[in-house]
């Protein structure tokens, strides 16, 4: 049965820029400072190292029963029995990945326009991840998404959108006129010297912005 998503603080793992020794470290401080789901992005290893990490942190957010999505690798996603998948636009299409996660489990597509945002809900997304919003280090050379555009999405696709790509304490606040379901985050958390601190006061943030 597909779990009820809690999109509030989407963490977003790199182990490049985690100012912990291990992942699951990380991991367990974002969530101890209020994270509510947690995906595990590996884009530079190989198959059965990612599966290693991947059951690894799935032990620490089944601890805390926080959902585990897993980025891009759908094998990997079904292999630990994570919560789901989140694709990009130039990975599997979003209507086969549906076929092959089955309905139960949970499907992310992400967005940086109004018709990919269209497609994605018409093929079977669950939520979309729209952005990157503003410019950001953890990804080099995107087309960044007007708010407009943002609340174009917003008006017309009834399924929960997750902003992405340069969010954090500051930049939070432009959203606050908006229904986003949750905003997700990479260095603003798991950089930081104190990861459980900073994910709290992004927390404290959200909550002025998001009403639930």
């Amino acid at each position: 049965m597909k779990r009820n998503i809690d999109y509030t603080l989407y963490l977003v793992t790199d182990r490049k820029l985690m100012s912990t020794e291990k992942l699951e470290d990380a991991v367990e401080q974002a969530i101890l400072g209020g994270c509510t789901l947690v995906q595990v992005r590996e884009k530079n290893c190989s198959s059965i190292e990612f599966f290693e990490i991947a059951k690894s942190i799935k032990d620490i957010t089944d601890k805390y029963n926080i959902p585990l999505i897993i980025n891009d690798r759908i094998d990997i996603a079904l292999a630990v029995d994570a919560a789901g998948v989140h694709i990009g636009q130039d990975d599997i299409p979003t209507r086969v990945a549906r076929k092959l996660i089955g309905k139960n489990k949970i499907l992310g597509i992400s967005a940086s326009n109004y018709d990919e945002a269209i497609k994605a809900y018409k093929d079977g997304a669950d939520y979309l991840g729209i952005g990157a919003m503003f410019a950001t280090d953890t990804k080099k050379n995107v087309k960044l998404t007007s708010i407009n555009e943002l609340g174009a999405i917003i008006k017309d696709i009834p399924i929960p959108i997750v902003v992405i790509g340069g969010i954090n304490e500051d930049t939070i606040r432009n959203f606050k006129n908006l229904a986003i379901d949750g905003f997700a985050v990479v260095s603003a958390v798991i950089s930081k010297s104190d990861i459980k601190a900073a994910a709290e006061k992004l927390k404290n943030e959200i909550k002025k912005v998001i009403k639930k």
